[in-house]
């Protein structure tokens, strides 16, 4: 479809979009069993007859994934329920060794919560509709052994991990704020130290439940879901596709079939799966082998109190308290630990936006090519507080600073050692920088003329001119004052 008629689309027609997000809990064994959470063992290394479905063998629910599960739900402003039941969802497939995967249905442990997204620069709520507690189940290997060509292997390392299912209401209206939501998402449960969310591990997935109505309507049109989404890209690739399916299946006389799909990456296109299930096909039934669940006010209190500052609070707050642009709060907060290097650097420096400055600029870019978290990363917060300290003290100038960087990037050495070392000290004095100015004006007979004819744009090369001559140290206010001083005389 083209952009015209996809605008042309999007004018007639209103998509609406629901996303339901599976994140694996970051606990050290499984739901049900003692069996290790652990991703890239030996197939089918993990496993006991409590994960393998074996007969005779009981389920006992863990602890602490229910802690994590609270924790996500009291992070997204959910109601926890005080009491929550765990239920038989029945299917055949042949990594669901049990023939029925554990989950909740009518009874989740957590609904009605919302998560706050920005939108044009504003600010709205998505609204959850439930949060509730399931087991994972194996994983089909297709590829990578000897009899591959053959037949498929079953990994079942992964079935009985925990996992939180979050449904958000159908109240998403573009990919793009689809995007924005999955991105808030991911940083309130990294905040929160529910999970890692590492979709390459697939720590966390995202289906998508796509329709389209004409605008004005009030009923919701037919669904399809979308699975197989594994990056937030590919979600929004994704639903913009199926919206323009949708529509240009309509205008042509055609209806949508609620179905499941599979999103093809490389050749950017739905493609039909089965028949989208209801849950009456699952045959849903009260799990008889585990008691219901019981969350009381004092476990909630708990675990209200170890919560973290979460990133809207906190952009709203480094918007205030610093004085900082909403885009830098924005990119600063993404992460707890960006966050939190931000405001040491920026307490230690006394100079919050130039630590910003640093850090969205040379700090990112530095960790994006060296591949390396920000915890290994050799500039500390208070080193670079210090160097923005040897700036603002007109120590260094901006542009040595950056040398400065690299060589504390690539030594771990402090910056007052490295400028120490290099001789890298600005240079203020006015008597040495006027003899430097003197000395471009008298070369420069033509571009003083062109200067004098109104053209004062030209100032960046005279600039230029005597910091060449000053190996690059004076200093640059010093420099631009006496150079306006010289051509004005």
């Amino acid at each position: 479809m083209s952009s015209a008629a996809r605008e042309d689309g999007l004018a007639k027609y209103e998509p609406v979009i629901g996303l339901e997000v599976h994140c694996q809990l970051l606990t050290k064994t499984k739901l049900f069993c003692g069996c290790l959470n652990r991703f890239g063992d030996a197939p089918n290394s993990n496993v006991c007859p409590v994960c393998l479905g074996l007969p005779g063998a009981l389920p006992v629910l863990n602890r602490h994934a229910v802690t994590l599960a609270l924790r996500a739900a009291l992070a997204t402003q959910c109601a926890v329920q005080p009491r929550s039941i765990f239920a038989r969802k029945n299917y055949f497939y042949p990594d669901l060794p049990k023939g029925y995967q554990i989950s909740q249905y009518e009874r989740p442990l957590a609904t009605d919560g919302f998560v706050e997204i920005l939108v044009g620069g504003e600010a709205r709520h998505v609204g959850i509709h439930r949060i509730h507690m399931e087991e994972d189940a194996g994983k089909l290997l297709h590829e990578g052994f000897a009899w591959s060509g053959e037949k498929s292997g079953v990994d079942l390392n992964r079935a009985g991990v925990p996992l939180i299912e979050i449904v958000t209401h159908p109240t998403l209206r573009s990919p793009e704020e689809a995007h924005a939501y999955l991105d808030a998402l991911r940083s309130i449960l990294l905040h929160a130290e529910v999970s890692d969310v590492n979709m390459e591990e697939g720590s966390l997935r995202c289906d998508a439940n796509v329709s389209v109505r004409l605008r004005g309507a009030t009923l919701l049109g037919t669904r399809t879901e979308i699975k197989n989404l594994n990056s937030f890209r590919n979600v929004e690739r994704a639903i913009h596709h199926e919206i323009a399916r949708q529509i240009a299946t309509l205008e042509a006389g055609g209806r949508i079939v609620q179905e499941t799909l599979l999103w093809n990456a490389e050749r950017g296109e739905t493609v039909s799966m089965r028949s989208k299930e209801d849950a009456q096909d699952y045959r849903y039934f009260p799990e008889p082998d585990l008691p219901p669940l019981v969350v009381d006010d004092a476990w909630i209190a708990s675990v209200r109190a170890t919560l973290p500052e979460f990133a809207a609070a906190k952009r709203r707050r480094f918007v205030a308290e610093y004085g900082l642009p909403d885009y830098d709060a924005g990119v600063l907060t993404e992460s707890r630990e960006v966050a939190d290097y931000f405001e040491a650097a920026a307490k230690g420096s006394g100079n919050p936006k130039a630590a910003s400055n640093w850090i969205m600029t040379e700090l990112l870019r530095a960790l994006k090519d060296d591949a390396r978290p920000l915890s290994e990363a050799p500039v500390r917060a208070e080193g670079l507080a210090a160097m923005i300290r040897l700036i603002d003290a007109g120590t260094i100038s901006g542009k040595i600073a950056k040398d400065v960087f690299e060589e504390m990037w690539t030594s771990g050495e402090a910056a007052e050692a490295i400028v120490k070392r290099k001789g890298w000290t600005q240079v203020s004095d006015e008597a040495a920088i006027a003899a430097a100015v003197a000395a471009v004006i008298a070369a420069s007979p033509e571009q003083v003329a062109t200067w004098r004819s109104g053209k004062t744009s030209t100032m960046g090369w005279f600039v230029g001119q005597v910091m060449k001559r000053m190996g690059g140290k004076a200093n640059p206010k010093v420099v631009n004052a006496l150079l306006q001083k010289a051509l004005e005389a």
